[in-house]
């Protein structure tokens, strides 16, 4: 498959030509300069034939972040068979641009020069001051209003060879809807506290009275569970969450192998979440870095941006890697960052960075306190390990698998019911104002994470502090290890 990189400056639209070449709102675009700072990825059509579509950062340099931005955009380029080099046509043409496009030229690219924000027919008159460039492939476009499009599209299609060409069926799948290049606004002062834990309610385990079971499908046959799905199984997407500067992208890139995420000392480098998938023993795992989390009140300009997009790819894993940066006291920032995954019901590990730059001496005083600062995950196990120099990176990927086991394991409803039988022996559920509580039976209705419905006489008697005792019994039955478990309380005869 050819890979296409999108190139340029700051601020030229290159974010904007991405989203409309993949059909739909993906990258992130603003007007604030070094929006993009990752590289992106993405499969798409062109015409008939499928590419890679490559969006990079702007090209621009003066400090540590831009210039590593600049040169991780540079190497995309090298390693890209076709090159769209973006220019903003309201400007004039720059002699850096101009040498850097001779110098991919003349390393047998396939490269056009697209010169952005011709909105309109009198705009065309400045076309003709970036034919300096010395190319044919020039097309004047204007990514906006979508004019002038369909000619580059043909020359694209027309450097990707016939065995690219998809089938009509998949053609037809593909969306064509018009896309906006608005972002919605991100309202920052109620963002953390809709998602902020109470460790008053029922610790994060339970599914409260607001969310129902599919009555039908559980209660009719008490033994049907959601219909396993094993290539959902197979591929783990794990979101990977911290606040600013604790080392996510270091984790990624590490996890991955390779220079995949720009890494500096600048906080908020990562703005966009980058996702890339790798294959590891069967299963694909699909990691996403994600924006560094702040305090509301220091969100600024496209921050807000990146905490939706968080906030989105949190809902859409299975699985989240909790970042602490070892070195440093933790803060209640981190707890209420753990609450976002603890509110997604995610399979999760918390991962202690820096290791090698922290007081070892304390481990066991480190591990206490994050044991004590995060009760309401309580179930997810804790790895130490320094993402800079791969210190036990690599024991992470076989954490993910072993976790995800548990996450996805289906518990039959025999076994279930033995557990329950043996620990109501050992403790019998308290009366109800003198009414006797019974529990019939229990099943489990799904998986991802494992959703147990509890069918019993009276629902409400069901104290949260007895199921927090009916959870530890099947933890110490079951391997749920990094994983919640969920229970819901239901009479047997509910519609």
């Amino acid at each position: 498959m050819k890979k296409i990189a999108i190139i340029g400056r700051p601020n030229v639209g290159k974010s904007s030509l991405f989203n409309r070449l993949v059909k739909k709102r993906d990258a992130i675009t603003s007007d604030f300069a070094g929006t993009t700072r990752d590289i992106k990825r993405r499969n798409t059509i062109i015409i008939n034939k499928q590419v890679e579509l490559l969006d990079t950062g702007g090209l621009d340099q003066g400090c540590e972040l831009f210039d590593k931005i600049k040169e991780m955009s540079l190497k995309t380029a090298y390693k890209a068979d076709i090159i769209l080099f973006m220019v903003d046509g309201k400007g004039l043409p720059e002699d850096e641009d101009k040498k850097l496009f001779y110098e991919l030229q003349n390393m047998g690219k396939d490269i056009a020069l697209v010169v952005n924000k011709i909105d309109n027919d009198k705009m065309k008159e400045k076309l003709w001051e970036f034919y300096e460039f010395g190319t044919d492939a020039i097309f004047g476009i204007s990514v906006a209003h979508n004019r002038n499009t369909v000619e580059l599209l043909e020359w694209i299609a027309s450097k990707v060879p016939d065995s690219d060409i998809v089938k009509e069926e998949e053609l037809e799948e593909e969306e064509d809807e018009a896309i906006s290049v608005l972002e919605p606004e991100l309202d920052d002062e109620e963002f953390f506290s809709q998602y902020a834990h109470d460790e008053d309610e029922d610790d994060g385990y339970f599914y409260t009275d607001e969310e129902e079971v599919e009555e039908e499908s559980i209660f009719a046959q008490n033994d049907m569970i959601k219909e396993f799905d094993e290539n959902d199984v197979n591929h783990i997407k794990i979101a990977i969450i911290g606040r600013t500067n604790v080392g996510k992208s270091s984790l990624l890139n590490a996890l991955l192998g390779e220079e995949r995420s720009v890494v500096s000392s600048v906080a908020g480098t990562t703005i966009d979440p980058i996702d890339e998938t790798i294959e590891y023993k069967g299963k694909q795992l699909t990691f996403v870095d994600t924006a560094g989390l702040r305090r509301r009140g220091k969100i600024i300009g496209i921050e807000k941006f990146a905490l939706m997009r968080t906030t989105e790819m949190l809902a859409n894993s299975n699985m989240a890697l909790i970042v602490l940066d070892a070195s440093e006291p933790f803060l209640d920032l981190d707890e209420k960052i753990a609450g976002l995954v603890d509110s997604n019901r995610l399979a999760c590990i918390i991962v202690l960075n820096k290791w090698d730059i922290s007081n070892r001496e304390d481990h066991d005083k480190i591990i206490l306190e994050v044991r004590d600062r995060f009760k309401f995950l309580a179930y997810a196990p804790i790895i130490t390990l320094s993402a800079k120099s791969h210190q036990r990176v690599n024991k992470l990927h076989d954490m993910i698998l072993e976790i995800n086991e548990n996450y996805s394991q289906r518990i039959t409803t025999s076994q279930l019911n033995a557990v329950m039988e043996k620990a109501l022996r050992r403790h019998q559920l308290p009366s109800m104002h003198g009414q006797v509580i019974r529990i019939y039976y229990t099943t489990q209705y799904e998986t991802r994470p494992p959703k147990i419905a509890i069918v019993m006489n009276k629902p409400k008697g069901l104290h949260f502090t007895y199921r927090r005792y009916l959870t530890n019994k099947l933890r110490e039955a079951f391997n749920f290890t990094g994983t919640p478990v969920l229970f819901k309380a239901k009479t047997r005869g509910d519609k």
